[in-house]
């Protein structure tokens, strides 16, 4: 009777070569390509490009969507909420709020409670225009996602909620020092 050969050994997981280290970057092996931030800093690139070509065809600016938008959704009823949403400087703000006011999109009127501020409130032409601004980010994102699964999909917002998590934590520390 023929003894049967023996099966190939497997390399055990100590054979194996070693494990790459983690986080994987490597200041001498470094290539920017490869690069989470760098790949979605390409990404919001494109999909900024795509978003203005959208927002163009409904009649908006990437300047003019996002304040609009975020009156309509609650976010900023005041410049002051603006400027700290949108990340502007007040200045900056108060003259986009001026063109808004000047194309008959928004309306300013001085809060009786506080003489001091003024709130922004759409005008019928601004709260039309507010409103097609998230059909145009969904179709936006749907096109990115083709191909996608439903679990993809969770996954992905999962690690990019994550990374922001740790560059939050990064910022909450280095102001707290």
């Amino acid at each position: 009777m023929r003894s049967a050969k023996p099966h190939p050994v497997s390399k055990s997981s100590r054979d194996a070569a070693p494990a790459r280290p983690f986080p994987p970057y490597d200041a001498r092996r470094y290539v920017v390509s490869q690069s989470v931030g760098h790949q979605i800093v390409n990404l919001m690139t494109l999909m900024r490009r795509e978003l203005e070509t959208r927002m163009a065809a409904v009649g908006l600016t990437d300047a003019q969507w996002k304040p609009l938008w975020m009156l309509d959704s609650g976010r900023a009823d005041t410049g002051n909420e603006m400027a700290r949403c949108l990340e502007m400087d007040a200045g900056a703000v108060t003259r986009l709020l001026d063109r808004l006011e000047a194309k008959g999109l928004l309306e300013r009127t001085r809060s009786e409670a506080d003489r001091r501020v003024v709130r922004l409130q759409l005008t019928p032409a601004g709260k039309a225009a507010a409103v097609q601004v998230p059909h145009v980010l969904a179709s936006v994102n749907n096109d990115f996602l083709q191909g996608f699964s439903e679990a993809e999909w969770l996954q992905l917002r999962a690690l990019i909620e994550r990374m922001s998590a740790n560059g939050a934590a990064l910022l909450a520390a280095r102001s707290a020092a």
